[in-house]
């Protein structure tokens, strides 16, 4: 079992930053590719990153490429998505997942966090 918490997010203003962390416990985090997504009101999570159990692969949503970064630090069994240029579409729970390959399925995803409410406001 893993269990994973978030954090970070809040409330920002169009065009600034946020970093979210994503702690995992029990089964070490280096086990597992990492994944984050996110769920705005009335839609459907949604794939924003994923990154692979090293850190030496990554991958976006195109909605967020050149705007966010994922990357890990597996001594600290933590992963980041460092959100920059906020947008206010970018306003959704934001909630990081793992899983045994780095892929934009959410299905594919074992564990989940409860996720951390992003607000980004015009």
């Amino acid at each position: 079992q893993v269990q994973l918490v978030e954090s970070g997010g809040g409330l920002m203003q169009a065009g600034g930053s946020l970093r979210l962390s994503c702690v995992a416990s029990g089964r070490t985090m280096r086990n597992y590719a990492m994944g984050w997504f996110r769920q705005a009101p009335g839609k459907e999570r949604e794939f924003v990153a994923t990154i692979n159990r090293s850190g030496g692969s990554t991958y976006y949503a195109d909605s967020v490429k050149g705007r966010f970064t994922i990357s890990r630090d597996n001594a600290k069994n933590t992963v980041y998505l460092q959100m920059n240029s906020l947008k206010p579409e970018d306003t959704a729970v934001y909630s990081c997942a793992a899983g045994y390959g780095a892929t934009i399925i959410r299905s594919e995803y074992t564990y989940w966090g409860q996720g951390t409410q992003v607000t980004v406001s015009s």
